[in-house]
């Protein structure tokens, strides 16, 4: 019988890479962070813990936040409710599933950059998909500079943020194919509607789902960088900006990377934060379960 140094051996290389990529790169990031230091890393000069005070009093790393929680929290609520309802369709063979497919679930399966890029293309003042369509149906007084005005911007964003709801839809559609299939033929017989096997039946039964794709989606916001970056660049004025594009700007815009460093690290305490709420929930719901 092999012993637990056989385990060991086995994990070495995975222990190995994640001690060079995150261990190491985690301690430099911790180092960087409490000093005043540019991209050539020369001539560092200790500030303490002046960077994360800059950081924590700058009015733009304030509002990235907000924009973050915001977006995180549309996504979420469109993902509990648009995306349940389109994979409920889709699970129960609906007619033009394929079309459903083709709108949310090919922009899951395409870098992000690529379809950011193209939703920011169809968004420009001059040649853009939008205004040239509204300029070629007569209706060219409603063509404006979509990324120059605030509102606009962030509801071009918003919007953008419903085509990512393609996992949480993958997510329902594998969980729901698991639940009992008398149940539902027993509710169809009984007389219960569509809406009410989704609302009373189905939802119920998918809540540890629900969990999962809120984790997924919350966290995922935090990697949106992509998104963002190449949709409206976190204009105009940095009103769609989100941590991870205040992160990038400051490291390579800005040049300021201690400064960046410890922005950074605020970002990471809060997706902990994030995920350990959710693991308690988690296992408060399953114990609960459990004792049902």
């Amino acid at each position: 019988m092999r012993g637990p140094w056989f385990a060991v051996a086995f994990l070495a290389p995975l222990l190995a890479f994640y001690a060079i990529y995150f261990v190491y790169g985690f301690a430099v990031l911790g180092v960087v962070s409490t000093q005043r230091v540019g991209l050539t890393f020369q001539n560092a000069v200790d500030v303490g813990f002046q960077n994360f005070e800059l950081v924590l009093t700058d009015p733009s790393f304030l509002r990235s936040i907000i924009n973050t929680v915001a977006f995180g929290l549309f996504s979420v609520f469109v993902a509990l409710t648009l995306g349940f309802i389109l994979a409920m369709m889709m699970a129960s063979g609906v007619r033009a599933r394929q079309w459903f497919y083709a709108v949310f679930l090919l922009p899951s399966l395409i870098p992000m950059a690529l379809f950011a890029t193209v939703f920011g293309r169809m968004l420009e003042t001059r040649d853009g998909a939008i205004n040239e369509g509204l300029r070629a149906i007569g209706l060219g007084f409603l063509a404006q500079d979509w990324l120059g005005d605030p509102t606009s911007a962030y509801i071009g964003v918003l919007v953008l943020f419903v085509f990512t709801i393609g996992l949480p839809i993958m997510y329902y559609t594998t969980d729901v194919s698991q639940v009992n299939g008398s149940l539902i033929e027993s509710a169809t017989l009984d007389g219960a509607s569509v809406w009410q096997i989704y609302r009373i039946m189905l939802w119920p039964l998918l809540k540890s789902t629900h969990i999962t794709v809120m984790l997924s989606v919350l966290l995922g916001i935090f990697r949106a960088f992509d998104i963002i970056y190449f949709s409206t660049g976190g204009q105009p004025g940095g009103r769609t900006d989100i941590t991870g594009t205040y992160v990038y700007k400051a490291t390579l815009g800005l040049d300021r990377v201690g400064f960046a460093a410890a922005a950074a690290i605020i970002v990471l305490l809060i997706a902990l934060i994030i995920s350990i709420i959710q693991i308690v929930i988690r296992r408060r719901i399953d114990a609960h379960g459990n004792q049902g």
